[in-house]
């Protein structure tokens, strides 16, 4: 057999594992990640369950609106879960690591602030399936800030609605 031809299969075949091998093990470590993902998810669901939770709904899509420039834009936001407890309606996020369920961490902060702005629902809970804990996270600011507009709006709604019936019923009467 030729030299020339034998390295040039070599050369065809060495290219071939150098393309393949990476893949194959790429797909393996998502394979694993995703098998896990699927183990944690039914974990929470266990814990929100033994935690006197009901799972209402699962991988929850909600619009979420923000402008640019005062122009909206809409993207979706997809939560774990949507629970209910007690009459109160919960967004829940399942999240496993030391890093990815500490609040100080910005990414699971800013993730939960985003439920808690997006969701209309009475809280946000964070699921930690390896510690086998369910938790209410709050954001006091927002709900001192939003508390305060939406009653400051209803006072002057109210004064501006008495204030226009009255002249009317001046002009009226």
């Amino acid at each position: 057999m030729d030299s020339r031809l034998v390295l040039f299969g070599g050369l065809l075949v060495g290219a071939w594992l150098a393309w393949w091998v990476p893949r194959a093990l790429r797909r393996r470590r998502l394979g694993a990640r995703f098998a896990r993902s699927r183990r944690l998810e039914a974990d929470a669901a266990r814990l929100l369950a033994r935690a006197g939770y009901t799972v209402l709904a699962t991988q929850v899509t909600a619009p979420c609106v923000v402008s640019r420039d005062g122009q909206p834009l809409e993207a979706d936001v997809r939560a774990d879960y949507l629970v209910e407890r007690r009459g109160r309606v919960y967004v829940a996020e399942a999240k496993s690591g030391p890093r990815a369920t500490d609040l100080r961490d910005r990414a699971t902060r800013r993730q939960l602030l985003e439920y808690a702005v997006t969701y209309e629902v009475d809280g946000v809970l964070l699921v930690d399936t390896e510690a086998g804990e369910v938790v209410e996270v709050g954001f006091p600011a927002l709900a001192a800030h939003g508390t305060r507009g939406f009653w400051a709006g209803v006072a002057v709604g109210m004064v501006l609605g008495v204030g226009a019936v009255g002249a009317w019923w001046g002009w009226v009467g």
